[in-house]
């Protein structure tokens, strides 16, 4: 009869994407000594630069900004394809010995604090390589939420009138089959987001021709796939200094053209109609596919290196339709105007679904904590959740560049527990917040789920600016003491470590 002590880890980091390689370096480097480990669902490291496979699959921030400040992005290209950034990611892991830390297969089933022992019990779904699953408990002092929030398992699908009847075939982009012969083929993508506008130059190539079908325009903008200036930066000075200067130019840059569209939104409607006036040459099709309703960055921008998406309209390879569906026939889609746009493939680029933190439904003493109810502090911790951070990023710039402020702040918060021999903390704001949504931009995918995810409010630091140099210049000189509630480690109850039989 054998015995099994259940594990304890001082810190556990859910997901093994960009971010979770991230904070497992800040946490390897600034709290050192931490046992910690890296809990994967799925059987490889990227996150969405592993799970995408879909043509063409790329970044529409330059990775100068998206990569980690402490490895040089050293590609041409500035705006990088999803294979090169996977690569990035797992060399970054291998080199610091990250890879050691990761649990492939490995799902959080529930998280549940306890406040007498001061700690996380995790519930685990391992999956062996023949898919079956176990389940064991695992215990942490500190868990951080790296996952993102898209549902890796669901993409947005909406049910489309007599898709049944289509002859064709329908695929989603999430999900892209390895047998998918488009060659030849004629293909319509439905959507008008980052996805479609990378697919469409991607797949018409080969396929005989690519209609985008969109029910109303996207700001798109086409942008340099190479970055000239930092080729010459990179040139003359140690890769290092090169890649910091660069990252400093490019966050100047987007956060100034952010602020631009933000305060003069009709100048950069201007701009940005101007720009793709000039590469089309069509006045009527900027006017009736290019022009949208709202705002420039109400909605993510989708940026289009080389304007390859332009150049592939102009080559007659593609076209755009702006239009709705009324129904799928079997030779294609029937739209409300009558017109039919005959198809062998339908790529069904409608988006995505968010869930917060990866699925996890952190639960304190056993009771569920309604997420909707918490606030967010510094975009990383939340009320009525102690020892508990998510990884968020930024929706109007690179996604790394607050996931890495939010690992070192996570990094702050535990060394200062241990400096003051504190168990656990949690923040509490001082006064009544006004209830804001946690991300506040209009599109489709995060206005279908915002209402299950925690609430910012409407001052600092208990609002997400979408700043970074604000937050980089306050984030790291917080006074946790101000807004960290503690337990004093003598007050909590010592655990013995449970055994199984």
């Amino acid at each position: 009869m054998s015995q099994t002590a259940t594990e304890h880890l001082d810190v556990v980091i859910v997901g093994a994407g960009l971010s979770g390689i991230g904070a497992a370096y800040r946490l390897q480097t600034e709290c050192r000594g931490k046992s910690y480990a890296i809990l994967e669902a799925r059987a490889a490291m990227g996150g969405t630069w592993d799970l995408f496979r879909y043509p063409g699959i790329r970044s529409d921030s330059d990775m100068f900004t998206l990569g980690y400040p402490f490895k040089p992005w050293r590609d041409a290209k500035s705006i990088a394809d999803g294979p090169s950034i996977l690569r990035y990611i797992e060399e970054t892991a291998a080199e610091h010995r990250i890879d050691r830390h990761i649990r492939y297969s490995t799902k959080v089933v529930s998280a549940d604090w306890s406040t007498k022992s001061a700690r996380w019990t995790l519930t685990l779904e391992e999956r062996d390589a023949h898919g079956a699953a176990t389940r064991r408990e695992l215990t942490c002092g500190f868990l951080y939420a790296c996952a993102g929030y898209f549902n890796y398992d669901q993409g947005h699908a909406p049910e489309f009138p007599g898709a049944a009847a289509f002859s064709g075939r329908i695929v989603h982009p999430q999900f892209w089959p390895d047998d998918l012969d488009y060659a030849g083929k004629r293909v319509v993508v439905i959507g008008s987001g980052a996805t479609a506008v990378t697919l469409v130059p991607s797949m018409a190539g080969e396929a005989e021709r690519v209609t985008m079908l969109q029910r109303s325009p996207t700001w798109i903008s086409a942008v340099p796939g190479r970055d000239k200036t930092a080729d010459r930066i990179r040139s003359y000075l140690p890769a290092n200094l090169a890649h910091r200067l660069i990252r400093t130019k490019n966050i100047l840059f987007n956060i100034g053209f952010y602020q631009y569209c933000q305060r003069r939104p009709e100048a950069a409607k201007k701009l940005l109609l101007g720009l793709t006036t000039r590469i089309l040459k069509d006045e009527q099709a900027v006017a009736e596919h290019f022009t949208p309703s709202y705002n420039p960055w109400d909605q993510r921008l989708c940026a289009v290196p080389n304007a390859d998406f332009f150049k592939a309209m102009k080559k007659g390879k593609a076209e755009v339709v702006t239009d709705h569906i009324e129904t799928f026939v079997p030779e294609g889609i029937r739209l409300k105007s009558s017109r039919i746009l005959e198809a062998d493939i339908i790529v069904t680029a409608t988006g995505l679904q968010m869930l917060a933190f990866g699925g996890i439904a952190p639960h304190v003493d056993g009771a569920p904590v309604t997420l909707a109810d918490q606030f967010v502090w510094q975009g990383a911790m939340l009320t009525g959740v102690p020892n508990f951070a998510v990884c968020i990023g930024y929706t109007n710039a690179s996604w790394t560049l607050r996931a890495d402020l939010s690992s070192r702040l996570v990094c702050k918060v535990i060394n200062h527990m241990d400096r003051n021999d504190y168990a656990a903390v949690v923040p509490q704001p001082e006064g009544a917040l006004v209830e804001q949504p946690l991300l506040t931009l209009a599109s489709g995918y995060i206005q279908r789920s915002i209402a299950d995810f925690p609430r910012q409010g409407d001052r600092h630091p208990w609002r997400i600016r979408q700043n970074y140099l604000l937050d980089s210049a306050t984030i790291m000189r917080t006074d946790l003491a101000k807004t960290l509630a503690a337990t004093p480690r003598s007050t909590v109850r010592k655990t013995t470590v449970p055994v199984t039989v």
